[in-house]
């Protein structure tokens, strides 16, 4: 579950004509919830991936053009709350809403994806960045699954190093990887489907995104289960600068 930063129940908010920026498994939760209670909802998506299947309400698809585009559709459609249900990763997202919001004068709201509980038997290592992964990957594992999504895998074409399992949602350019082997699926996955990947590509470390959330921790479970180290980039608001 997410938790509210500023309201305790998603029926506080129904009155309002709901701008819910997502893409997340669980901002689609979010917006079933809402619209079920009556709301007016929209949700905003990038663009990058398809959209999930069957999305309640209205969807809106592509960026809004910074900030100043972003506070010109609020205005512009009577939205009267912002729902931050972005990926813990989308910290430029996450900040052009708050400006845009504030400039817009529309209240905002944030749902926090909690992180992971490190357990007994796990062996987890630290990045500040996926580039500081891509250099650490080598000297902890040498048949690596990697699921940091599309847009952080170009360190590691540039260190290279181990045979890479890369599983992304959808193929997209060619990934310049010496030696790997491109998985394709949509979460989420089950604790078993995970092992039984891991065990079939002898995989030997797991890197991953510090995302957090009930819906993507089966990886997690599953390398405490087969006694695998994790490497894990944190979120950029909890990298010191």
């Amino acid at each position: 579950m997410w938790s509210w930063s500023t309201a305790n129940r998603a029926s506080s908010v129904v009155r309002d004509k709901i701008l819910i920026l997502g893409g997340t498994n669980e901002a689609a939760q979010l917006a079933g919830r809402l619209v079920a209670a009556g709301a007016t909802v929209i949700s905003a998506l990038a663009g990058r991936l398809r959209a999930p299947p069957n999305l309640p309400g209205q969807v809106r698809v592509g960026g809004f053009g910074g900030i100043d585009g972003l506070a010109a559709y609020l205005r512009a459609e009577g939205i009267g709350r912002v729902i931050d249900a972005t990926h813990p990763f989308a910290a430029r997202i996450s900040a052009h809403a708050a400006a845009a919001c504030a400039r817009a004068d529309v209240p905002l709201d944030r749902l926090d994806r909690p992180m992971w509980q490190k357990r007994p038997g796990d062996r987890w290592h630290w990045a500040d960045d996926a580039a500081m992964a891509a250099r650490l990957a080598p000297k902890l594992g040498r048949r690596v699954l990697l699921t940091v999504g599309a847009g952080a895998v170009s360190p590691f074409e540039t260190v290279g190093g181990p045979f890479y399992v890369v599983r992304l949602i959808e193929s997209g350019r060619r990934l310049r990887l010496p030696n790997h082997c491109l998985v394709l699926g949509r979460g989420p996955f089950s604790v078993a489907d995970e092992m039984a990947l891991m065990r079939r590509f002898a995989i030997d470390l797991l890197v991953s995104k510090a995302s957090g959330g009930a819906a993507n921790e089966a990886k997690i479970v599953a390398a405490r289960r087969l006694r695998l180290p994790v490497l894990l980039v944190r979120r950029p608001q909890d990298v010191a600068v």
